[in-house]
């Protein structure tokens, strides 16, 4: 992605103060070049100012700068939207609903379908991140575990498996977080092809499900041994660590159906640290590239 404006709180509140703003800084992003109509190409339109719509003057057809986007038909007003975004994007902490619903003033339920809308865009975007490389993996179970019940592999606990790419100098790059059934070769290998380049170096643990990932990649398993190898899987288990903090601090445990969906905010954040100024940007980007998602979907 170009390089994107850096967006201070203060500069947001001069360039976002009107429904108008906010809806001409949104055709900016979707048009850069013009106006450009998603059935036939044509470039040519009116404005239709009741309705807020665009109708193509060679095939007629109409649309409007949310359409197809993650805020397709919303009756929340776009600069609701934006405050939004920009606080998931500029909060490392993360942002809870019941505090969306305070400073925005809005009810519960709307505020909650807004950060999960904007989580769907995270995730989308993200999937587009392959990891390449030298790639620690490794699982790690989310949720308190029932009292007296297993702790690790064997607990009661949402299993996730967890994956993040190093550089030639060994810091992080790119972590993946997915929510699974189970700690089995097959989704291993399912992760794996779906998330980690072919080419790739994986270091793991000992556990013998990981051995299945030697017919497909240069694989290094070692027992995990903190005191004789205190550099193997570290960054995962700090990112792991971190992500623990970020679900447990904020919102005090999850669900495991929404899980998935917490675990994308906290990757993308991650994932785009060095961007931290252009955050804002980059998130309503991934909106905008996005498709919406309905509450019924979200609540089944």
């Amino acid at each position: 992605m170009a390089q994107q404006e850096t967006m201070t709180l203060k500069r947001f509140q001069e360039k976002f103060d009107t429904e108008q703003s906010c809806h001409d800084h949104l055709f900016q992003i979707r048009w850069p070049e013009g106006f450009c109509c998603p059935k036939c190409q044509s470039q040519s339109f009116y404005f239709l100012e009741t309705r807020k719509l665009y109708q193509c003057v060679a095939c007629k057809h109409q649309t409007s700068v949310t359409a197809g986007t993650i805020m397709h038909k919303t009756h929340t007003p776009l600069l609701t939207w934006f405050w939004t975004i920009f606080l998931m994007a500029h909060d490392k902490r993360g942002i809870s609903a019941t505090y969306i619903a305070r400073e925005l003033e809005l009810t519960y339920p709307t505020a909650w379908l807004l950060l999960q809308k904007v989580r769907k865009a995270m995730g989308d975007r993200d999937a587009n991140y392959r990891l390449a490389g030298l790639v620690e993996l490794d699982d790690a179970f989310f949720g308190a575990p029932t009292e007296g019940g297993k702790r690790g592999r064997g607990t009661e606990q949402t299993p996730v498996l967890v994956g993040v790419s190093l550089n030639k100098q060994g810091a992080p790059q790119y972590v993946k977080m997915q929510v699974i059934p189970d700690v089995k070769g097959k989704t291993l290998i399912d992760f794996a092809q779906r998330h980690i380049d072919p080419g790739a170096t994986i270091s793991s643990d000992a556990y013998h499900s990981y051995n299945a990932l030697a017919k497909e990649y240069n694989h290094q398993p070692l027992k995990f041994n903190v005191k004789e190898n205190p550099d193997h899987l570290k960054w995962l288990h700090t990112m792991i660590s971190n992500a623990k903090a970020f679900i447990g601090g904020t919102f005090h445990g999850l669900a495991p159906k929404h899980l998935q969906a917490y675990l994308n905010e906290f990757c993308f954040r991650t994932n785009l640290r060095q961007f931290e100024g252009q955050l804002f940007n980059r998130l309503l980007s991934a909106c905008i590239s996005t498709d919406t998602i309905t509450y019924q979907e979200l609540t089944i």
